[in-house]
């Protein structure tokens, strides 16, 4: 199949730090392209593919100072698009919002997979006036507060099989690890007091959002200087994040938000490491409560959760993140939902007939 990817700009693919958005396109861009598909990548610059590399920006956005507004970018992007639509035999976007407008004659041929939160107020009437748009969720439990719309399926994140190493023991006995961003809503504040109640060491690899960054000057920093057993040791790289999972007694997952999926849990998995998280958004759905981790209501509940680590087979979390989500079955399933789709349907018999495999139907008058 001729496929387009079509992804956020305001990182690479993937991303050179925090992303995870343009690190699922990357994933499965790669493994479309390894499975023998002609895949077109629409991303930034700076992006590193297999795949033919359409450049939207020269740079990501959010590492380039002298950008101010993403918007233009992003339309600049639908323009090179909506001239080459006819290339593709299906067009993925993952941008969420912008492109719903400009893509009425070749709707049938797309998909958009939502990657964030779907209960903010503004999206239902923007759902509402595109009901055709057809959506793929990342779990079940992100399509709790969307209005009806055209879902045409549900597929869960997916990573190559051997980008995280597995680590059967973590190094000298482990630490609790939190990975991901210090925002309000991923509770870096819970990790903290859990780890502390529970006597164990934490080690925090996060980014922090301008957005975000008075939450950690008011709130965690204060909190990080009064722990001697926590250690800030910042935004992580991908050839880090396995080092840094795969030594940790467990992943802490204390998010206090209706999480869409959360790349960072099957991150985890794939290292053998155990997640303790709390019931919110997706995961239900990603973590087999006592199997892969355990699933808390409470700080009470997640101290004593790791003091039942050790009843946790490192080597079984491994084994389910192979059976569940590697890239590998997330391209298939993509795969699924593109030949599903109308327009690709038409085109694929019309291609059979030109080639003499099937009967062209006529009209009987």
């Amino acid at each position: 199949m001729k496929i387009a990817q079509i992804a956020p700009l305001c990182e690479s693919v993937p991303p050179k730090l925090y992303g995870g958005t343009e690190r699922i396109v990357s994933y499965l861009t790669e493994e479309l392209v390894r499975q023998g598909h002609d895949v077109t990548l629409f991303a930034s610059g700076d992006s590193t593919t297999c795949a033919k590399l359409v450049r939207c920006s020269d740079r990501a956005l959010r590492l380039n100072p002298a950008v101010r507004d993403h918007l233009p970018y992003h339309i600049m992007m639908m323009e090179k698009i909506r001239q080459r639509a006819d290339d593709f035999d299906v067009l993925h976007f993952h941008i969420d919002l912008v492109h719903a407008p400009l893509v009425g004659s070749f709707l049938d041929r797309t998909i958009t997979t939502l990657h964030g939160r779907l209960d903010l107020p503004d999206l239902k009437p923007f759902y509402r006036t595109f009901p055709e748009l057809p959506l793929v969720s990342i779990s079940r439990s992100q399509r709790k507060p969307m209005p009806p719309v055209y879902w045409v399926g549900n597929v869960y994140h997916g990573l190559p099989r051997d980008l995280l190493p597995f680590h059967k023991y973590p190094a000298d006995g482990g630490y609790l690890a939190f990975l991901g961003r210090i925002s309000p809503e991923k509770r870096p504040d819970r990790a903290i007091e859990i780890a502390a109640r529970a006597g164990l060491p934490l080690k925090i690899a996060a980014k922090i959002d301008k957005a975000d960054q008075a939450y950690w000057d008011d709130v965690i920093a204060p909190m990080v200087h009064a722990h001697p057993n926590v250690e800030y040791i910042g935004e992580i790289n991908e050839r880090e994040k396995g080092a840094f999972l795969g030594n940790a007694r467990a992943l802490l997952f204390p998010i206090d938000w209706p999480e869409p999926f959360g790349l960072v849990m099957i991150e985890a998995m794939a290292c053998g490491t155990p997640v303790i998280a709390f019931n919110c958004g997706s995961v239900p759905e990603v973590i087999d409560d006592g199997v892969t981790g355990f699933i808390v209501r409470s700080i009470e509940h997640a101290v004593a959760a790791v003091k039942r680590l050790g009843e946790i087979d490192r080597d079984r979390v491994r084994a389910i993140f192979e059976q569940r989500f590697t890239a590998e079955r997330m391209a298939r399933d993509y795969l699924s939902i593109y030949r599903s789709l109308p327009g690709v349907r038409m085109g694929a018999a019309r291609l059979r007939r030109l080639k003499g495999e099937e009967p062209e139907l006529r009209a009987i008058v």
